[in-house]
């Protein structure tokens, strides 16, 4: 375990939002059993992640990895404390997601017209205007909605982005009644000012700091160098996946998300509490690599040897 040696100034507890079930295992070429998923989701819970992205309700023929969405929510088994929340793309996507019991929800909309038009289909005020009636019903059933804002630093099709882009969509989600907005560096372009940019920005859309997430890919391995910004920012809620699993299927220049063990594992060097037992996680990102049958991307889980 790392020595502890906090900083003055930073958060005293951060909460991880694991996203491995749901954004690690689409972007994988291999389909996992759902025996399997169901698993993995609760050694998650094992190793103390209070929210686990269990699944998204997006159409089987877009995103075949995650077709058993319906049956994996029917077979959670739910541990007291955890949430599961779930991605929906749509206003059929909230109702199979309601359906089998999901009360907890995600959407997600672009900073981009390209990945608006690459992802969705539609365009960047088409995505918010697919996501407004989803809102709309879940807040009607008082469902807490989480709003993704994807390529808020760079894209692969525009290249670099305004920070008023995403600042101008967050601000919108959270006009609609989002409960926090995440902001996805998606491409994993972003660096530690560039961080403090968009967030700056996003605040000064009237977006609060404690209502903002960052969601950061590693791809020339910056992931942990932009959280440490996003802690000294205020932030205190950071998307990451068991193993560095992910990218992003619709943008073939992300790689992986960054690794909850690799963020965990600063966390707690800095004294930041988040309740999660890094040697049961890492344990559980080892099992998984060897069921895909390649090694773990974590740093952390190849250090630790588990």
């Amino acid at each position: 375990m790392p020595a502890i040696h906090p900083r003055p100034g930073l958060p005293s507890r951060v909460s991880v939002y694991e996203v491995g079930p749901r954004d690690g295992l689409q972007a994988e070429k291999t389909v996992l059993p759902l025996p399997v998923k169901l698993e993995l989701i609760d050694r998650l819970g094992d190793a103390g992640l209070a929210i686990i992205e269990a699944t998204s309700f997006v159409s089987a023929r877009w995103v075949p990895q995650l077709a058993d969405a319906d049956d994996l929510m029917a077979g959670l088994q739910r541990r007291p404390g955890v949430r599961y929340p779930v991605l929906v793309p749509n206003e059929r996507g909230f109702e199979r997601a309601t359906a089998v019991g999901a009360n907890e929800i995600s959407i997600f909309v672009s900073a981009t017209e390209s990945f608006a038009k690459q992802n969705l289909g539609t365009t960047l005020d088409g995505a918010i205007d697919m996501a407004a009636p989803v809102v709309k019903a879940a807040k009607r059933e008082g469902i807490p909605v989480r709003g993704y804002v994807s390529m808020c630093f760079g894209d692969p099709w525009e290249g670099r982005v305004d920070p008023a882009a995403p600042a101008a969509v967050a601000a919108r989600l959270m006009e609609l009644g989002c409960a926090t907005i995440s902001l996805g560096d998606t491409i994993g372009v972003a660096t530690a000012g560039h961080v403090v940019a968009v967030l700056d920005r996003v605040a000064a859309e009237g977006v609060p700091r404690d209502r903002t997430a960052l969601h950061l890919h590693d791809t020339y391995g910056q992931a942990l160098a932009n959280v440490l910004a996003g802690l000294e920012a205020g932030v205190t809620e950071f998307d990451a996946s068991a193993g560095g699993l992910g990218g992003c299927p619709y943008a073939k220049s992300a790689t992986g998300n960054l690794a909850t063990e690799d963020l965990v594992w600063m966390l707690e060097g800095l004294g930041i509490e988040t309740g999660v037992d890094l040697m049961r996680l890492a344990a559980t990102s080892r099992w998984l690599a060897a069921t895909l049958g390649r090694p773990s991307p974590s740093r952390v889980v190849a250090a630790l040897g588990i």
